[in-house]
C-alpha cells in the first residue's frame, strides 16, 4: 500500500494491524534440561522404561523357533542316530532281499540246466536201451534210498554184475545200456545214473548183486 493511501486511512481513524509477537519457547526443567517423554513414566526418550533391554529382533524368534521345532527322536536321541540306524535297516533289508533274488535266480538257473541235461541224455539214450521184454530174471539194486529192480535175461546178469551193463533212470523207467553210454550219462546227468557195478569192489558192497540174495517178487515194500 503506498503512503498516500495508508495516511489517507489513518487520518480516517483507521488503525495498523499490530505485528504477532515472537513465539514462547518451552520452559526448562527443573535441572535446566529440556525433558523428554513422559517424566512421570520414568521412560527414556521414546517411551520406554530406563534399564529395560531391548527385545530381540525376528532372526533371534527365528532361530529360537527352529530350535524348538527341530525333532529329537525317541528317549532324547539325537535325530541324526536315529536316521542313521533307519538307514542302517534299510540297507540291510535291501541286502536280504537282493541275496534272497540272487538265491532265487540260482536255483532256476540250476533246473534249467537240469532239464536241459536230461533231455539231451534222453535223446542220446533213446533206441539204444537193452531192455528185453521176455527177461525174467530179478536184478535188485539201491537207488534213491530204496530197493528198486531191473528184469535181465540170464545173461544181461552176468554182464550186469560184471560191469559191461548198467542201469539208467529216465521218466520212470530203468534202461538197460552198455558201460561206453552208461559212462557218458554220468558225465552228462549224473542223476540218471541208477547202478553201475565195480567188479572190483568187495561183494559185501552189492550183495543184490548175488542171486541168492534176490528179494522175493511178492515182498512188498
Amino acid at each position: 500500500m503506498s503512503n498516500s493511501l495508508r495516511d489517507q486511512l489513518l487520518q480516517l481513524g483507521f488503525k495498523t494491524a499490530p505485528e504477532p509477537e515472537p513465539r514462547k519457547k518451552d520452559r526448562p526443567g527443573p535441572s535446566g534440561a529440556r525433558p523428554h517423554g513422559n517424566p512421570r513414566s520414568g521412560s527414556g526418550r521414546h517411551g520406554k522404561p530406563h534399564g529395560e533391554h531391548a527385545r530381540p529382533g525376528k532372526g533371534g524368534q527365528a532361530e529360537r523357533q527352529r530350535g524348538a521345532n527341530q525333532p529329537q527322536g525317541r528317549a532324547g536321541k539325537p535325530r541324526n542316530a536315529e536316521m542313521d540306524l533307519g538307514k542302517a535297516y534299510a540297507l540291510r533289508a535291501q541286502k536280504e532281499k537282493e541275496e534272497r533274488i540272487a538265491a532265487e535266480r540260482e536255483k532256476q538257473e540250476a533246473a534249467r540246466l537240469r532239464r536241459e541235461a536230461r533231455a539231451k541224455l534222453a535223446e542220446r539214450v533213446s533206441g539204444k536201451a537193452l531192455n528185453d521184454p521176455n527177461a525174467e530174471v530179478v536184478r535188485h539194486f539201491e537207488y534213491g534210498g530204496k530197493i528198486k529192480r531191473i528184469y535181465v535175461t540170464p545173461e544181461q546178469l552176468v554182464a550186469l554184475n560184471a560191469g559191461q551193463l548198467g542201469v539208467l533212470q529216465l521218466d520212470g523207467r530203468y534202461l538197460l545200456v552198455d558201460a561206453g553210454l552208461l559212462a557218458e550219462a554220468e558225465t552228462l546227468f549224473p542223476p540218471a545214473l541208477a547202478l553201475k557195478v565195480d567188479p572190483n569192489a568187495p561183494a559185501g558192497d552189492d550183495p543184490y548183486a548175488d542171486p541168492k540174495y534176490q528179494v522175493p517178487d511178492d515182498l512188498v515194500w
